[in-house]
């Protein structure tokens, strides 16, 4: 079996299986490939990426110990500076969030902790919610 991108007169792209390339031409010259959007007729191979799998024995090397630290130092960088204007609401964050997005409550920007229950629970209602990347060390436990 081979498969192959097809392109109709109507710009449609499917994908579409056969025996071998000599089937695809006798049933296209028979007329019994049609596109399945429009049932154009008028149907031409599409250009295809050629599927080349990798060596089996070659795995890409990791980041070395120093680009890791670099990327996280950069990483937390930039979330305690997206943190700066934000407000810590603790284990009320999927309270404040809820009442914001009902409107009871004026929107801004508030970050705190949420069980995974709780976060997904937002998420079903349509609250706009974000993980952090990096825990944060709520600030009546810093130093």
């Amino acid at each position: 079996m081979i498969v192959f991108d097809l392109r109709c007169g109507g710009g449609h792209v499917f994908e579409a299986w056969f025996g071998s390339s000599d089937a695809y031409e006798s049933q296209r010259k028979a007329g019994q490939v049609q596109c399945p959007v429009c049932n154009g007729g008028d149907v031409t191979k599409a250009v295809m990426a050629p599927a080349i799998p990798s060596k089996s024995n070659s795995k890409p090397s990791p980041p070395s110990p120093d680009a890791l630290k670099a990327a996280m130092k950069m990483l937390a960088a930039r979330q305690a500076k997206a943190l700066e204007s934000s407000e810590w609401v603790g284990t009320a964050f999927a309270d404040r969030a809820r009442a914001m997005h009902l409107g009871e409550e004026k929107q801004a920007t508030i970050h705190g902790q949420a069980s995974l229950a709780e976060a997904k629970t937002l998420v079903d209602e349509g609250v706009p919610v974000a993980p952090l990347p990096l825990p944060v060390v709520p600030p009546e436990k810093t130093n």
